[in-house]
């Protein structure tokens, strides 16, 4: 990777393929295996991915949808095909790539050879789907740019809409991945935190084993237990860097820090204020995405954390943003299906997809006193990382 981007410059490659360097990406893994191991680049016949391997082999067909070719940081977002430029500079044979296709695209039928081995019938139609978060945005009903998606699960991850290509400048500077979207000339990013739900599941493993107990007895959750607690701000700051950081510093260097503790501290004040942190760092991911004209005025909620009306409640105060809490835990398998339905005839289009299969439970108001309680501290927080970082 650092080869490629010496020839090309980090810039470059991001105003082509939407991504800001990294070495998790597919050109990379492919240039390390060509320099390592030649003899096995040399037999190559094809590279595949994950979803163009698994759509090969059930249809004979070497297809992959725009969104994931994206992740191989060699996929022309403008022009929606692969890079002649990046493949030359990486010295990547680019016939050896799939075909790029439009997400939701209908591949074909499953093969003879397949059918006998799956089990599944050869009438099978096998359809392109997405990336995750690309499928989550679609399960959870967001199409236009004045919403956005809070995925509310292990990750914390908010995926706005941009009606256009947005300043790839600027989302290089945060380092926001720019993806193409199912509506031709949209597209999406990624602001997101490595420990959302994580974060409040490690909070109740490691210090809550007691209250685990208590809520047992009572038939309730643990989550239900620690949330019964006051809804004013705790005060603290915790560094939600429990697994490096994520958007906008991506700093896999960092570290998670709990600041504010006193003898008379309880679980459920750090409970609370670990759910506070991972919107803190929500908050610094907004307040950047809107520097650089993005806009919405709704989240819809999907995801486990989706069903905590108090951290719904908190969420929406803290942004100050309406929230939609969705019935769906898994979006992306909703809109997966939904792009598949609307593939095979059975849906008309994503809005009538939608009616059917995405199910709002209820929506969350900001308070705005409760916001301007929230912001006296997050104007601390905004500090937390360059104060925390230097010493670890």
């Amino acid at each position: 990777m650092q080869g490629l981007e010496e020839r090309l410059g980090g810039k470059f490659i991001a105003s082509i393929t939407g991504l800001k360097p990294h070495e998790m990406y597919s050109i990379s893994k492919m240039m390390w295996i060509k320099r390592n191991h030649p003899k096995i680049y040399e037999k190559a016949r094809h590279i595949f991915l994950m979803e163009d391997y698994v759509i090969f082999l059930l249809t004979g067909q070497a297809k992959i949808d725009y969104s994931l070719a994206t992740r191989t940081m060699a996929f022309d977002i403008t022009f929606l095909e692969w890079s002649r430029e990046i493949f030359k500079a990486a010295d990547i044979n680019m016939e050896l790539m799939s075909e790029t296709v439009p997400t939701g695209t209908a591949i074909g039928t499953v093969t003879e050879h397949a059918a006998r081995k799956t089990g599944l019938s050869v009438h099978t139609q096998i359809v392109a789907i997405s990336h995750d978060q690309v499928a989550a945005a679609v399960g959870a009903g967001v199409f236009t740019s004045d919403k956005a998606v809070d995925g509310a699960g292990t990750v914390e991850c908010i995926t706005p809409v941009f009606d256009g290509l947005p300043d790839l400048d600027a989302m290089y500077r945060g380092n926001y991945s720019v993806v193409p979207y199912v509506i031709p000339g949209k597209y999406v990013c990624y602001a997101f935190s490595y420990t959302g739900g994580a974060l409040i599941q490690w909070c109740i493993d490691t210090l809550a084993k007691k209250e685990k107990e208590i809520a047992d007895q009572q038939g309730i959750s643990v989550n239900q237990l620690l949330e019964n607690e006051s809804e004013s701000p705790t005060g603290m700051l915790v560094l939600p860097h429990f697994a490096g950081a994520a958007t906008p510093y991506m700093d896999t260097g960092s570290k998670g820090a709990v600041l504010g503790l006193t003898t008379g501290t309880t679980v459920s004040e750090i409970y609370r204020a670990c759910m506070e942190g991972v919107v803190y760092e929500m908050m610094l991911n907004m307040d950047y995405l809107q520097a650089c004209g993005v806009q919405f005025d709704m989240l819809h909620a999907t995801g486990g954390g989706a069903h905590s009306k108090v951290w719904m409640q908190m969420k929406a105060d803290m942004l100050n943003v309406p929230i939609t809490a969705l019935a769906t835990v898994d979006a992306g398998t909703v809109g997966s299906a939904m792009l598949t339905g609307i593939a095979v005839g059975c849906f008309q289009d994503l809005t009538e997809a939608a009616s059917h299969m995405v199910d709002k439970r209820a929506t969350y108001t900001p308070r705005p006193e409760m916001h301007e309680k929230y912001q006296r501290v997050y104007e601390k927080y905004k500090k937390l990382y360059q104060a925390v970082r230097p010493l670890v």
